[in-house]
């Protein structure tokens, strides 16, 4: 059993990367891909107790990029050295996510609402750099300060898009974020590509550009999706040529407590098949 797609503390997951390695172990899994968002803040740590545990561990990364409908993350998967490229992106990302977390403030404060951002910023755990939080843990903030009950509250009434004070992200450019991640030794994958919000009728097409742009990889097994759609996916996927992978997208069990680690759609175990047939030839 293996797994693609999860995220730890260093972005928006509720467990530190050695946490998140020893609980992916203790679930039976024998390979492990670390994908926070916009980060390689957790790797070095995650990798080091793979090493420990005995777990094969992929380093990698989810980037956002800029998409004119839904959302459109890329995964970096398998980053061998991270490149002056990757770090300059990294970097530029993490920068555009800080300028969005005060502009959020700010409208909340203004609106009334008793909420401070360096207060916010101070009160995450020390993992955290002040660039490396987001949204969800805006909401966690709120829930904190009594503002909402729970996170989901906090995004459907302040954080959503849609919502007056919702603040857009900025994302990657899709050629710029291929490059870094060849240029580290990775590969890049279409992450949950259903959030692109693309219908049947043209996703082919779109599908087939983003690959024209260089990028080899698709996740057609996700929890996000129905396991029919999924099937179809990957149907889709070889005709056009990409290697299939397949994730979680873990969060832990207290941010998303429906996803499991080394688990897909429909509940799925994650086949070792998407490890070593499709990505580890390529890497």
């Amino acid at each position: 059993m293996v797994d693609l797609h999860t995220h730890s503390t260093a972005s928006d997951g509720e467990k530190s990367p050695s946490e998140l390695v020893f609980s992916a172990k203790e679930s039976g899994l024998s390979v492990l891909a670390l994908t926070d968002h916009d980060t390689l803040d957790g790797l070095e740590e995650a990798a080091a107790a793979a090493k420990k545990a005995g777990l094969i561990f992929v380093p990698g990364i989810e980037l956002n990029i800029e998409w004119p409908t839904g959302e459109f993350h890329l995964l970096g998967l398998g980053l061998k050295e991270i490149s002056a490229s990757m770090k300059a992106l990294a970097k530029a990302l993490k920068d555009s996510r800080v300028e969005r977390n005060k502009k959020i403030f700010a409208a909340l404060e203004n609106d009334g609402l008793d909420v401070n951002y360096e207060e916010f910023a101070r009160a995450q755990t020390a993992f955290h750099a002040e660039d490396s939080l987001g949204r969800p843990h805006i909401a966690a903030y709120m829930v904190q300060k009594g503002i909402v009950k729970n996170r989901q509250k906090a995004f459907d009434k302040y954080l959503s898009n849609g919502t007056p004070f919702f603040v857009d992200f900025e994302g990657a450019d899709l050629t710029q974020a291929v490059k870094a991640i060849l240029d580290s030794g990775g590969l890049p994958v279409i992450a949950h590509p259903l959030s692109l919000y693309v219908g049947w009728g043209k996703i082919e097409e779109v599908l087939r550009g983003i690959k024209d742009a260089g990028v080899q990889g698709l996740e057609a097994w996700h929890p996000g999706a129905k396991e029919n759609d999924c099937r179809r996916l990957e149907k889709m996927a070889r005709e056009m040529g990409f290697f299939v992978t397949a994730g979680s997208d873990y969060h832990g069990p207290n941010v998303r407590g429906d996803r499991k680690l080394g688990r897909t759609a429909g509940g799925y175990k994650i086949d070792d098949r998407f490890y070593f047939e499709e990505l580890l030839p390529r890497l």
